[in-house]
């Protein structure tokens, strides 16, 4: 019952992060990406904060102090800066088929800096998923567009935010780290200020997409962290690629997009490599 209580929340969380992911795309349109960022960045600074100064959480400890919690703040601020240009110039499917990348980069990130173990079967699915995101970016051929180099730029540090998570202090609540991390959002947002268009007032429209976004982004998270922390992460995580299909479902039926079989095929193989990555983890970790 919990395995099923835990892939219920990841697919709610999985669905939730597509559609986020579509409202900022259809806000792009008509606002600055720049705006945007500072926008969602401080609401959802402003709602973490007050979520966890009502659950009793501290803002502000020692622990935030550490180098650790510094590289995740670094990232987390980077990241925007190429993902959310890239989620405006990009297909949201193609875009979305980039980010199933991410648990792959983790993994190698961990072989490199934090010393775990990888077997050559993993470098091998670690390898394969590459290639699988060749196939979708296509350098130097027919249909590369260069936005997708942004879109890898803001995975690597996604994976970056995401090694750094691994070695944070416990004591840090999830909700105090949150509203950190929507915090430099916004401060991502005022660096790219310079190189986007003037902010425009939104209409009532634009702030209903605004806070739309903001909400279903907060229940997204929170749905994220229940699933984590409910029954088995063996048979729970790999559900986090059910992203790709909430995204494909979207980008289909209401934003007209019609993803080409290169990045269908790419997709497949980062995903394929994703799992069994993911499944020889779990065997070595049970050895």
């Amino acid at each position: 019952m919990e395995n099923l209580k835990g892939i219920l929340f990841m697919l709610l969380s999985m669905a939730g992060f597509a559609v986020e992911d579509a409202l900022i795309k259809v806000l792009s349109t008509t606002l600055p990406i720049s705006q945007i960022l500072v926008v969602l960045g401080m609401a959802g600074a402003l709602l973490f904060a007050v979520l966890a100064l009502f659950w009793g959480e501290k803002l502000y400890s020692e622990d935030i102090k550490t180098k650790p919690f510094m590289i995740r703040l670094g990232a987390d601020m980077l990241a925007p800066l190429f993902f959310l240009p890239a989620l405006a110039l990009l297909p949201l499917a193609t875009l979305t088929s980039i980010l199933q990348a991410a648990p792959i980069m983790v993994t190698l990130g961990a072989a490199l800096f934090l010393g775990q173990s990888v077997g050559w079967r993993r470098w091998s699915a670690i390898f394969a998923g590459f290639i699988g995101m060749l196939i979708i970016v296509r350098p130097g051929m027919e249909g590369f567009d260069a936005a997708a180099l942004l879109a890898l730029l803001g995975v690597t540090f996604l994976s970056i935010r995401d090694l750094a998570t691994r070695v944070i202090r416990t004591e840090l609540s999830t909700l105090t780290v949150t509203a950190y991390s929507f915090a430099v959002m916004a401060i991502a947002g005022c660096i790219l200020i310079p190189f986007f268009d003037p902010f425009l007032w939104p209409t009532p429209r634009e702030w209903a997409l605004f806070a739309l976004s903001t909400c279903i982004g907060g229940i997204a998270y929170a749905a994220f962290v229940k699933a984590t922390r409910a029954g088995d992460v063996a048979v729970i995580a790999p559900f986090r690629y059910s992203r790709l299909v909430f995204a494909l479902f979207i980008a289909v039926f209401f934003l007209g997009e019609r993803p080409d079989w290169q990045t269908l095929l790419g997709a497949s193989i980062i995903i394929a490599s994703g799992l069994y990555t993911f499944w020889r983890e779990q065997v070595a970790a049970h050895r």
